[in-house]
């Protein structure tokens, strides 16, 4: 199969290429720098210059695969709903090249909040629209399945962890360490999902190869780590005191990371693992934590 990758030199895309390529698969990543073409090139992959601001080239590189792995995202908190239109205008770009070709269209999305409930496979996202939280892009793509393509909703959890991790536990780690001190809001009784890049690498080889009927896997393997037990990880890496952050100081503590930080995120997998036969096998988020790899002094390295 002769795959277009969006986000293919990222955290988690550099993990899916090597996988699809290990596969038999024909990559084609997107580069929109020459660092990310070496990336991409020496993963095994061909190499696709441009970029998500470019609809039009996005298009053409997806109408001339067999499938698509969209992973890339602008990260850009300070104009989240521009990021969200920005991703709204991607997924259409791609669902229309794909349109009436039976062709997989896989999308990366995030777990739904619903706090004190564990989400499912089976629980609808609540968004919609261009003004939604990136811009409403899952119930957009999934409505292509009423247009001859097949979307597949990748929702990660929100720790994708592992050696070389620069996301939201490696943010929380770089907080505790100019803070002196790891923090929990609250009771840190609010829990997070995990998964090892490598497994959720493998989930989305299975989920190309195989598009579920109903277009939404979870990316999850630990269902619910405590927000309270992450700070005591990340304390004991760092040898800093834990502690508890009082709700109205989470943003002046934290910085932007402290509202996601605050929310309770448990999701089970169980329906994905059963259609797609997939068990993870990776570290998890605490063993992870309990090795040096988050704790490397940036001053020191390099």
């Amino acid at each position: 199969m002769r795959v277009f990758v969006t986000g293919a030199s990222g955290w988690i895309g550099s993990a899916v290429v090597p996988e699809l390529v290990q596969a038999g698969h024909e990559v084609v990543g997107l580069a929109r720098s020459d660092a990310s073409a070496t990336a991409i090139a020496a993963a095994g992959a061909r190499v696709h210059r441009g970029s998500i601001d470019d609809p039009e080239g996005l298009a053409a590189a997806a109408a001339a695969a067999d499938g698509v792995v969209h992973l890339a995202f602008n990260h850009d908190f300070s104009d989240f709903v521009g990021a969200g239109h920005t991703e709204r205008a991607v997924i259409t770009a791609l669902g229309d090249a794909l349109r009436d070709s039976g062709k997989p269209l896989l999308f990366a999305a995030g777990l739904l909040v619903k706090p004190g409930q564990v989400v499912t496979e089976n629980d609808p996202t609540p968004v919609s629209g261009p003004d939604s939280p990136r811009g409403g892009g899952e119930e957009l793509a999934l409505s292509y399945a009423e247009h001859g393509v097949r979307p597949v909703s990748l929702r990660f959890a929100p720790s994708v962890h592992g050696d070389g991790d620069h996301g939201f536990i490696k943010t929380l780690v770089e907080v505790a360490r100019q803070r002196g001190v790891s923090g929990h809001v609250g009771d840190g009784g609010n829990r997070w999902a995990a998964v090892h890049r490598s497994d959720a690498a493998r989930l989305v080889r299975l989920a190309l190869e195989r598009p579920p009927v109903g277009g939404v896997v979870h990316a999850v393997d630990e269902e619910a780590i405590t927000a309270r037990d992450i700070a005591t990880a990340i304390g004991r890496g760092l040898d800093v005191p834990v502690a508890s952050i009082a709700p109205d100081d989470v943003t002046d503590h934290f910085g932007w990371i402290g509202g996601f930080f605050s929310l309770d995120l448990p999701a089970s997998s169980d329906v994905t693992r059963e259609t797609l036969n997939w068990t993870p096998a990776g570290p998890g988020l605490l063993d992870d934590l309990a090795t040096d790899s988050y704790f490397r002094d940036p001053a020191t390295i390099g």
